[in-house]
């Protein structure tokens, strides 16, 4: 596990093998917790299917302009605009491993998303990667979880002058049984039109995506709800936090964040200039929070907390 992901006490989780990389991203702040593990079935580490993340998502509704305009005002390459056959448009921060996904829907589409539209505005999607989209379907059905039919989608790529099709297949878990916001599945299955060199160099000097916090009024449940999914390699971590803990470590920013009792909170970046974006988030009017380690931005019209350590 990154090194900087490794920034909240831990408590002892060593009754239930089955949580996100245990040893290393069950974290509470300033509170200790008991669990019953009675009603969690149990795997051991070998049935356990490794994860690897894909990306993540924000969803903007209809305000993917101001996203697009904050995103590049940060520093980062954006993408161009995707035009989903579902109806959605998108535009993408690509790094190496996973990638972040800006989500909306057009205002002025005859074909809706409902789904963009009926999930809350902030980070909204959590995605693993699949090399068999058909035998992850399989397993989710098999743990109990509720996984609609495969989907496969497109969008047009500009590549040299060429509009081409990146293609995708997806599995999605029916919204609910994971409160904190939308999980599934994809595979890619023309890679090479997203993980493109010249969209992965950032002038903030972002490397990488090291993890996510996930709040949730049980942390330690949480964790183990989505360690069923698989465990966590060393370049990406879930981390858990209660809403207490949450106020605690990021402070005033924390107030910018949604009012209910799970959600995805932040995005913790590997590397960058935490100086020139400090200052370009200070020039966009964002607030920020800085200590000798890391830099914190809050997006309030996203409900979306970005961190970056090097």
């Amino acid at each position: 596990m990154p090194p900087e992901a490794n920034r909240f006490p831990r408590f002892p989780y060593n009754a239930c093998p089955i949580a996100v990389d245990l040893a290393s991203i069950l974290f509470v702040l300033q509170k200790s917790i008991t669990v019953n593990h009675s009603a969690t079935p149990t795997l051991s580490v070998s049935d356990q299917p490794q994860a690897a993340l894909d990306h993540l998502v924000i969803n903007t509704h209809y305000d993917i302009d101001a996203a697009q305009a904050l995103f590049e005002g940060l520093g980062f390459t954006v993408t161009p605009r995707g035009y989903h056959t579902l109806g959605s448009v998108n535009h993408l921060v690509v790094l190496a491993g996973g990638y972040l996904e800006l989500i909306g829907q057009p205002r002025d589409s005859d074909k809706v998303r409902q789904e963009i539209i009926d999930s809350p505005v902030g980070i909204d999607g959590l995605v693993y990667a699949v090399d068999d989209i058909e035998a992850c379907h399989d397993r989710w059905l098999a743990l109990g979880l509720d996984a609609q039919p495969v989907q496969h989608f497109s969008r047009p790529v500009q590549v040299a002058d060429k509009s081409v099709d990146a293609r995708f297949s997806t599995v999605r878990l029916r919204p609910g049984q994971f409160t904190a916001g939308r999980v599934y599945a994809c595979r890619h299955l023309t890679p090479e039109l997203v993980w493109r060199p010249e969209w992965m160099a950032h002038a903030n000097g972002v490397r990488g995506i090291s993890s996510m916090l996930v709040v949730d009024k049980d942390p330690a449940q949480a964790a183990a709800s989505y360690g069923r999914l698989g465990r966590w390699g060393t370049d990406f971590a879930l981390e858990f936090i209660d809403a207490d803990g949450l106020r605690g470590f990021f402070g005033e920013l924390a107030a910018y964040m949604p009012q209910r009792e799970a959600f995805f909170a932040s995005i913790r970046f590997r590397g960058g200039d935490r100086g020139l974006i400090s200052g370009r988030a200070r020039a966009l009017d964002l607030p920020v929070r800085e200590d000798a380690d890391t830099l914190m931005v809050a997006l309030p019209a996203f409900q979306t907390l970005l961190e970056f350590a090097g």
